[in-house]
């Protein structure tokens, strides 16, 4: 024991206990996270989204990965912070997400490029922020350069306290190409910090060390393996009306599963996310 608290002691000097295994308290401190204002989440959660950290949030089409987003950005607005939007590819919709509860005085939207989404457009050689020797590279590398430009410099300014990067539609053999070091700077840069950063996309892409992968639509443990108590309800779409010329879609239910480096399992929870405030 001796001798691991004095690596433990060493690693913090050089301020590399990021590497440390230790237990992560099972609730952090308020002032530590960035509340998504949904209460069985934020327990799943130990709080909310961990202050300089960055975490994930993905998921398939349709299961909810940008409504609990829109969440958590209307929850930190409601608070008064101020919150940054990196849409690489122009798909935030302001009239929506008001409806839902966001407050847009407090949110600064980085519109990007509105193109289609296509693998092709991709030069085989290319390499993020490197520009092709024929030339500037085509249009998807260039929205995403700036998309990453963007980031790293709303997380140096320290303005806003919660930071969303939307790479859904970046074609996947684009992510791949992204090398480690693009996060682990956007790590470095808000390490200490206030801000919570989140990567919102269709698979898993990256997280720091104290930061959380949020899946939507993971598998569930058995109800056979559940205390009763935690019986869960069936996923699938909400709706408001009862005829047929009323009934709106007002949200979707669907199972979460929360992980992070320094816990020993994924925690499982349900949540039902509203996706718009129908009449």
């Amino acid at each position: 024991m001796a001798v691991r608290a004095a690596v433990e002691a060493l690693l913090r000097e050089k301020k590399l206990d990021r590497t440390l295994t230790s237990a992560l308290p099972e609730r952090l401190g308020e002032d530590a996270v960035s509340p998504l204002g949904i209460s069985t989440l934020d327990l799943g959660l130990a709080g909310g989204l961990p202050r300089g950290q960055v975490s994930e949030v993905v998921g398939p089409a349709s299961s909810g990965r940008t409504s609990l987003v829109w969440a958590a950005i209307g929850a930190a607005t409601r608070r008064g912070e101020y919150v940054a939007l990196v849409d690489t590819f122009d798909r935030f919709d302001p009239p929506t997400a008001a409806a839902c509860g966001i407050d847009l005085s407090h949110l600064l939207w980085v519109r990007g490029q509105p193109i289609s989404r296509t693998t092709g457009a991709l030069d085989p050689a290319w390499l993020p922020g490197v520009r092709a020797v024929g030339g500037p590279g085509t249009l998807v590398e260039r929205v995403i350069d700036r998309a990453l430009k963007s980031l790293n410099l709303l997380v140096q300014s320290g303005v806003c306290t919660l930071v969303v990067v939307d790479v859904i539609d970046v074609p996947a053999v684009a992510l791949r190409r992204l090398p480690a070091a693009t996060w682990f700077r956007i790590e470095r840069a808000i390490e200490g910090q206030d801000t919570a950063v989140v990567i919102l996309a269709s698979t898993p892409v990256a997280r720091s060390t104290g930061g959380r992968s949020i899946a939507l639509g993971a598998e569930l443990p058995t109800r056979s393996a559940l205390p009763s108590s935690n019986a869960l309800p069936s996923r699938g779409a909400l709706w408001k009306g009862e005829h047929d010329r009323t009934r709106r879609l007002s949200g979707v239910r669907t199972s979460v599963g929360i992980s992070a480096a320094r816990w020993s399992s994924t925690r499982h929870v349900e949540i039902d996310t509203v996706t718009i405030n129908a009449v």
